[in-house]
């Protein structure tokens, strides 16, 4: 079961650092007024995803274990990608929605994981980063409703 924390985390670690690659990007590239909201809070997030990975690889380098560098690196946000029309922001937002949930879902099994191996010091850890994520989602999904009006 260590072998699954230990997965789990290297995984959640390498989807925080193209989360934040992504949104990084999404916030330089988009334009118009309405993508300023959208920008700022990406921004923001930014600082708090890479504090995630920071943690998550810290947690790795506790159980003896490396974060992936680089090389280890495989892409999976397909629909987190800049868009070809840069005014197009509610793509960018069900790309976010769609990034957060796929963290919920790895921190779920991570919990599970570390339940299981009798992790404690893991299972807070991805407690955490869920709240942190369910909350970032919450804030998109609002963001989402906010374009459906309109």
């Amino acid at each position: 079961m260590a072998d699954e924390v230990t997965d789990l985390l290297r995984e959640a670690y390498a989807d925080e650092i193209e989360t934040v690659m992504n949104y990084m990007a999404n916030s330089i590239v988009l334009d118009g007024v309405r993508a300023e909201e959208i920008k700022e809070s990406l921004q923001a997030d930014i600082q708090e995803e890479l504090g995630h990975a920071q943690q998550l690889g810290e947690r790795l380098k506790q159980l003896d274990e490396a974060p992936p560098g680089s090389m280890d690196f495989e892409a999976r946000q397909e629909s987190l990608q800049p868009p070809a029309d840069t005014t197009d922001v509610i793509s960018v937002i069900d790309g976010v929605v769609e990034a957060e949930e796929g963290a919920i879902a790895t921190y779920r099994s991570l919990i599970t994981a570390a339940e299981e191996a009798d992790d404690p010091v893991t299972e807070d850890l991805a407690v955490t980063l869920l709240a942190d994520e369910e909350a970032h989602r919450t804030e998109f999904r609002g963001f989402r409703k906010e374009y459906a009006a309109d």
